[in-house]
């Protein structure tokens, strides 16, 4: 009798070890999973955000590193700094940031050239990108028209981005930007 239930008592304590064997693997799996996920929608979203090696760890890790967009911009644009917008009407982060971009299209009329491209549907975003092309920003619109909802400051005279944002609606981003590019002019 003795033999039989400690037969079966590690019978039981091994199906035990298996289940949680199992639920530790799914669940390492499922947290892995969840990790690259949140890693393709947030590209600032790693391990350590705080490595020196990490390109999203910044003051604003939703800022992108500064480029340039390979040349200066169309002598339209010459003079004023440069606001581009990369839109789409179905884009929730575009909705997100529109009220900051209305309040800085009021406060820098006039001082500020802002570039509206519209990518919504197949038709507005071949007109977008003739549109960067007339402007200089071709190669810029090139590597973003998937990037909806992200803004960029570019200084004409160079093609240098001064700073890059995405689903950012937080007004003094800009502002200051805007402003340390205008007080150089």
């Amino acid at each position: 009798m003795r033999k039989h239930s400690a037969f079966w008592l590690s019978l039981c304590l091994s199906s035990l070890a298996m289940s949680v064997s199992f639920v530790a693997v799914t669940s390492a799996r499922t947290v892995a999973a969840s990790d690259r996920a949140i890693a393709q929608t947030n590209p600032c979203a790693s391990k350590n955000p705080c490595a020196s090696t990490n390109p999203c760890a910044s003051k604003n890790p939703c800022a992108s590193k500064a480029g340039n967009v390979g040349a200066p911009l169309a002598k339209q644009l010459q003079g004023k700094p440069v606001v581009v917008d990369i839109y789409a009407s179905w884009c929730a982060a575009c909705k997100n940031i529109a009220p900051t971009m209305s309040q800085l299209k009021q406060e820098y009329s006039g001082k500020v050239n802002f570039v509206i491209l519209d990518v919504s549907d197949r038709a507005k975003a071949s007109q977008a990108e003739a549109k960067a092309k007339e402007l200089g920003l071709g190669a810029f619109f090139a590597q973003n028209k998937s990037q909806t909802g992200m803004i960029a400051i570019i200084d004409p005279a160079t093609g240098n981005i001064l700073a890059q944002h995405r689903n950012n609606a937080n007004k003094s981003a800009y502002t200051s930007v805007l402003n340390a590019a205008l007080a150089k002019k």
